[in-house]
């Protein structure tokens, strides 16, 4: 009777020390090409949909940025404001990628394993991108439109603030935004392929809020966030025109993409596929 006691014990500790172990290279991937394959089998409006919600949401991230940026601009340099906004920066992202919206940056690289793997087609790789693309983009408009009439209405912020943070996103030349974007969307790749291997909510938050702090310190650019940025700047201000906005985004987009697709999906199905060969 002991006996079989112990052997219970023995097995409920062996499944409970598997259940807990780390996720593998094999697994993960496993787990990241079953997710995908389900958002391929989604209809059209309810990619938007989500899409459109990832796109308000993110918007917080903007709205905390503009009231730090407000109550610290008189008590210390502007170089240390932008250190101290990345401190609330991933709170958009925590609030879209908990509540499963789809955002192109998180997106990019998962949704290209399945093509990858052959079990999609390139041209529906495109597709999707495009439907996530455009709700996040309309979404960020509408967050940008309701952060610039709400932010003066309460005294958080005013549009001088907006301004700021719109200018501060551009300052950079166009290459370097490229590089930077090559760069976040890398960040936001790996973002992806960790929360895979999160098993709960508190480890869940704490790669997403660290991952996106590193983005929001380093000042990396974020199509879906810039986005929101550089949109409500167009709409205060003179000194940033329609072709700033459309080059910015243009540029960081094709950057984030090339980040999530080349250091995450490539990198890490290849790594997959030739251990396997081996």
């Amino acid at each position: 009777m002991v006996e079989n006691q112990n052997l219970k014990i023995n097995e409920n500790t062996n499944g409970e020390a598997q259940e807990n172990s780390p996720m593998s290279h094999s697994e993960i991937l496993r787990e990241q090409v079953s997710e995908a394959l389900v958002i391929y089998d989604k209809t059209n409006s309810s990619i938007l949909l989500s899409s459109l919600s990832a796109g308000l949401e993110i918007g917080f991230s903007f709205l905390l940025i503009c009231v730090m940026t407000a109550f610290f601009i008189n008590e210390t340099n502007s170089a240390i404001i932008w250190k101290i906004n990345a401190l609330v920066y991933p709170v958009g992202f925590i609030l879209v990628v908990l509540g499963k919206s789809m955002l192109f940056t998180e997106q990019t690289s998962l949704l290209t394993l399945p093509v990858l793997n052959k079990k999609s087609k390139v041209i529906d790789l495109f597709r999707l991108w495009g439907l996530v693309l455009t709700g996040n983009i309309f979404g960020g408009i509408l967050i940008s439109i309701i952060a610039i009439w709400i932010g003066p209405k309460l005294g958080i912020f005013d549009v001088k603030i907006v301004e700021k943070v719109s200018q501060h996103v551009l300052h950079s030349d166009l290459t370097v935004i490229f590089v930077s974007a090559i760069l976040a969307g890398w960040l936001m790749g790996l973002l992806s392929w960790l929360l895979t291997s999160s098993d709960s909510t508190i480890s869940r938050i704490l790669v997403i809020y660290i991952i996106t702090a590193v983005i929001g310190a380093m000042g990396l650019h974020h199509s879906i966030v810039g986005n929101i940025e550089v949109f409500s700047g167009l709409i205060v201000s003179k000194k940033i025109t329609i072709t700033d906005y459309l080059s910015f985004q243009g540029v960081a987009i094709i950057g984030n993409a090339i980040g999530g697709v080349v250091f995450v999906a490539l990198l890490k199905y290849k790594a997959f596929a030739y251990n396997g060969n081996n």
